[in-house]
């Protein structure tokens, strides 16, 4: 089997040099393994992704030297699909609408217990108000959010495999973890069809993807989307969670910060091969 990975931005900003690495390093490890490197565009968010932020993902990936097959998979395209996988965990009973917004789940989370943390991977965890609730009862607004513990009462054991200096080696799925850390994670959010979460799972799959190379910021998410594989029956790729670019102080770059966008190195004369070296991969 050829391996595939890919490179997944989103269009909504400039790219930065945080993402020249994540793309140059994707490329090279598919290159050490013989393997293909795609690209996706994570669009589903589409009150802000912009047609000319697609169009200079594409013009900054190229006059850094990389390429990739076409036609480039793009999430806006692919809504049908995400909510097959949807309908399939709702006939599994594990899926409920839920109302709550975010100034409801701050009031719940008022008084935490005390050790028990109030952020995960996808936000503040989710107090469960509306776990009783029925998919027959969903309205319009609400989103759908997975019942964690109903969930890993179904798949059993589950594990991955990191190849990443962060967090090499098998890492096993807790339920405590998943349930405490985690909490009924959000499938589909108002007005956006999917979420993060549900999209780049299918994504990963449907694109036959072996190995995931990401920042380690998604880390904590991997156990959401090892979760999500095993209910869908779909397989988990291995892992690869690289170390982030930082500015000066240490603070992980962000598309709001301009003054490092791939396009402004490139306007004040740099080359790809001085982008190469900003980032470490000469």
């Amino acid at each position: 089997m050829t391996p595939r990975l890919r490179f997944a931005p989103s269009p909504t900003g400039p790219l930065h040099l945080g993402h020249a690495y994540s793309a140059l390093l994707t490329q090279r490890l598919a290159s050490e393994s013989n393997g293909l490197f795609l690209l996706r565009i994570e669009d589903i968010d589409q009150s802000r992704a912009r047609d000319h932020w697609e169009t200079q993902i594409y013009q900054d990936l190229a006059w850094l030297g990389l390429s990739w097959p076409t036609p480039v998979l793009r999430q806006s395209d692919r809504l049908t699909r995400y909510q097959q996988a949807l309908d399939e965990l709702s006939k599994q009973g594990l899926t409920y609408p839920c109302s709550c917004k975010r100034a409801d789940i701050e009031a719940a989370a008022a008084a935490p217990q005390e050790g028990v943390p109030q952020f995960g991977p996808d936000g503040r965890i989710y107090p469960g108000t509306c776990r009783h609730r029925s998919m027959d009862s969903k309205k319009e607004g609400d989103v759908i959010r997975l019942n964690v513990e109903k969930a890993l009462q179904q798949i059993g054991s589950a594990a991955f495999n990191e190849d990443g200096p962060c967090f090499h080696g098998r890492h096993e799925l807790l339920d405590q973890s998943l349930i405490d850390g985690v909490g009924d994670f959000i499938l589909v959010r108002r007005n956006m069809g999917s979420s993060y979460h549900l999209s780049v799972v299918v994504d990963d799959a449907d694109q036959g993807i072996t190995q995931v190379s990401r920042g380690e910021d998604l880390f904590e998410a991997t156990q959401i989307h090892v979760l999500l594989q095993k209910l869908l029956n779909l397989p988990t790729p291995r892992y690869y969670h690289h170390e982030l670019i930082r500015d000066d102080q240490g603070k992980r770059l962000a598309k709001r910060d301009d003054a490092r966008a791939i396009a402004k190195y490139r306007e004040d004369g740099a080359s790809p091969k001085d982008i190469r070296a900003l980032v470490g991969l000469n």
